[in-house]
């Protein structure tokens, strides 16, 4: 059998038939005739070979296999929804570290920059951060091989190992004189804490931020409860899951655990099939059922962060705090494949307590130009929670506090995009042996004026609204034949104070710069853990949590609870009846 024929087989074969065959198992349980179904399945795989076979015989240039096959499949499932993928061999490793939190490797976050790719992030105590590699290095060569034109993919790749395999990088550091530096590292196996940090804040609030949900998550989240509630003065307990995309459902179904009575349902999953069907309860003793508890999510709060979420606002045990939250409520599972191969497909829709479904997109029904749009409010269902309060489906979870972020002006996102606060905190670090510990650093006058000398205006890409607006103004005043000499004057009274100057821009933002300048210096020094210490100084959601504490009653009147004169608390005992609005 020729390779032509291999891969057809492999890929057509393997990945369509696994798609369209569960289709025809399924059309089969239904009204569709199930021989007429694997007779249209017949008939698309053999159009699908021959076609493939007369490109391969006869297009001018040769046809890249795999990567065609590859396109097809990825195309197909395109079709269907964003979360359904083929998960070829070489991408498994990205994968699974996901769900395990495990990989082997160097133990460090690269980034791609004007065609290079430096180091970014190193966790603190990976092979990395020991050998000595730092924020900013460029790395120009992995063992014997020059990286010279390679990405982040493919960098990543050759860093990426079996643990206890050796490999050298040779790096360049800016502002190091002596050349080139070579590091020799031993691979690891690199464990990632989806548990980012956790930690007392405003004296009384137990702060836990939580990343990712993986195998291990439950178990971090548990120890990092149990430690703040050694702490008598902590009176409330904050979980943040903002940006947080999800992860294994299993691993929020145990985390709600955390929280909530053992036993406590917390949601269903429905399919098309009855095995896909399945209700999930905590299974374990609870830390604590009774501590003020706040959630704080926002637009990249998906998936398991709102089953979190969703479930401990639908049993009135939590208040959710932040901006509505993405809107996945969709169950994927891995299926394997030949040829080492794994199809990632979606199987059902999840259900949490009051019996919403969060699902945003029903992917299922496309606009003629195969587009997909949310779901209106209009057309969302009322559900109630444990306390009767109202709650809607479709859309995400909704927060009980809404906060929004502080709007980012174009300054500020130009030094972002172009890496100036990055740059600086490289050449700041390796002018300042230490700083202040992360809770007492800040970026004082000098450092800041550091900051304004540090950047070249001529090479500063600046994105002067006010002046290109005014420029687009003036050319329709012309156009439009407004453009006598009083327009003319006023125009030019205008220009003048709307003309942009770097350095007084700098100082009117300096809050907002002074805050990404920090960020970048604290992990210079003290890794992840910094960089979240500095970040919730000015946090306006944890600043909306404080007020919540300090506003007596309010948590309890948010969540509907009853107050006994003794100062019990006890649940309002309103049944749980779903009122559909109009559809």
């Amino acid at each position: 059998m020729n390779n032509f024929y291999r891969f057809t087989r492999f890929y057509a074969v393997s990945a369509v038939i696994v798609l369209m065959g569960c289709a025809a198992s399924a059309l089969s349980a239904q009204a569709e005739d199930s021989d007429n179904a694997n007779m249209k399945i017949a008939r698309n795989l053999d159009v699908f070979n021959s076609l493939y076979k007369e490109l391969n015989t006869f297009y001018v240039d040769t046809i890249d296999a795999e990567k065609s096959i590859e396109t097809a499949i990825n195309a197909m499932l395109d079709n269907i929804d964003p979360y359904t993928e083929y998960i070829p061999p070489k991408s498994q490793d990205d994968f699974l570290a996901i769900s395990t939190g495990e990989y082997g490797g160097i133990g460090s976050i690269i980034m791609e920059y004007k065609g290079n790719v430096y180091i970014s992030e190193p966790y603190e105590g990976s092979p990395a951060a020991r050998a000595g590699l730092r924020p900013g290095d460029k790395i120009v060569m992995i063992d014997n091989d020059s990286v010279a034109g390679w990405g982040n993919k493919k960098v990543s790749e050759h860093l990426k190992g079996q643990a206890k395999t050796k490999l050298r990088v040779v790096v360049e550091r800016p502002y190091h004189d002596g050349g080139p530096l070579e590091f020799n590292i031993t691979r690891e196996k690199i464990k990632m804490n989806s548990v980012e940090y956790f930690g007392t804040l405003r004296k009384n609030i137990g702060y836990i931020a939580l990343n990712t949900f993986n195998q291990n998550s439950p178990e971090e989240v548990r120890n990092a409860l149990i430690e703040l509630k050694k702490n008598p003065e902590v009176k409330c307990i904050v979980l943040d899951l903002r940006g947080n995309g999800g992860g294994l459902l299993e691993s929020a179904v145990q985390i709600v655990g955390l929280f909530v009575p053992k036993g406590t349902q917390v949601l269903q999953t429905r399919g098309r099939f009855k095995q896909n069907e399945k209700t999930y309860k905590t299974t374990q003793e609870p830390v604590d059922t009774d501590i003020p508890l706040v959630v704080m999510i926002d637009g990249g709060s998906a998936s398991s962060s709102e089953i979190v979420a969703g479930s401990l606002q639908d049993l009135d045990r939590a208040v959710i705090l932040g901006s509505r939250s993405y809107g996945k409520g969709l169950v994927q599972t891995t299926r394997p494949l030949p040829f080492e191969g794994l199809l990632k497909v979606t199987i059902s829709k999840y259900y949490i307590p009051s019996g919403r479904l969060i699902q945003a997109i029903d992917y299922s029904r496309r606009n003629p130009d195969g587009s997909v749009a949310r779901i209106p409010d209009s057309l969302t269902t009322v559900f109630h929670t444990a306390h009767g309060r109202e709650v809607r489906d479709g859309g995400g979870i909704t927060p009980d506090i809404k906060v929004e972020y502080p709007p980012m002006n174009r300054l500020t996102y130009n030094i972002i995009r172009d890496e100036w606060a990055f740059n600086f905190a490289t050449k700041f670090a390796a002018e300042h042996a230490t700083i202040a510990p992360p809770e007492d650093f800040e970026v004082t006058d000098s450092i800041y004026a550091d900051f304004k000398r540090f950047i070249n205006p001529d090479e500063f890409k600046y994105d002067k609204v006010c002046e290109d607006r005014l420029k687009q103004l003036r050319e329709a005043a012309e156009t439009e034949g407004y453009m006598n000499d009083s327009t003319k004057a006023q125009f030019e009274v205008m220009e003048k104070r709307l003309k942009h100057d770097l350095s007084h821009d700098l100082d009117i933002h300096r809050t907002e710069i002074a805050k990404l300048i920090a960020d970048e210096i604290q992990k210079r020094y003290y890794f992840q853990r910094g960089q979240a210490i500095e970040s919730l100084k000015t946090d306006n959601h944890i600043a909306e949590v404080e007020k919540l504490l300090n506003t007596p009653g309010e948590y309890e009147r948010i969540l509907n609870i009853a107050v006994k004169d003794n100062g019990n608390a006890r649940k309002n005992t309103k049944k749980n009846k779903p009122k559909k609005s109009q559809r």
